[in-house]
């Protein structure tokens, strides 16, 4: 399924967001940074995109490591997944955390992370003295087995 997403850019050399193939399911966003950034072992840098974007009511950008700078570089979101709501309008940014034993720099234009675009669900949450019964009920972290 495809639609429409106005993005603005807020730098000029900003660079909107591809699809690596047919089909991808994230679209790459690129860093727009005025010269080049070193993320140190165990450090997070704030990543500028340049771009806002405008999602469809009922869609949230979901914003997750790109397999390649996460295995080769160790850098991916320090938030393991980053949420971009439908309302915000404000600057696109990556949080990029150095997982690994060197320093690893980032250039303009790279790019740093990938956005899936998801439908969600919001929810009412009551208040009740009782659930429903399960199987599971009360099985916590591991409870299900390990094979």
């Amino acid at each position: 399924m495809k639609f429409n997403i106005n993005i603005k850019k807020l730098d000029e050399r900003a660079v909107i967001p591809t699809y690596g193939s047919e089909y991808a399911a994230g679209a790459d966003l690129y860093a727009c940074i005025g010269e080049e950034v070193t993320i140190n072992p165990g450090e997070t840098v704030l990543i500028h995109t340049g771009i806002a974007m405008e999602l469809p009511l009922g869609t949230v950008g979901l914003i997750y490591a790109r397999s390649g700078l996460a295995s080769k570089k160790d850098l991916a979101p320090a938030n393991k997944v980053g949420v971009v709501d439908c309302d915000y309008r404000g600057e696109v940014m990556v949080a990029l955390h150095n997982h690994g034993l060197v320093p690893r720099t980032i250039e303009h234009g790279e790019r740093i992370a990938q956005m899936v675009i998801a439908p969600y669900y919001t929810a009412e949450f009551f208040e009740v003295s009782e659930l429903s019964e399960t199987v599971r009920g009360e099985g916590g972290f591991g409870s299900t087995g390990t094979k």
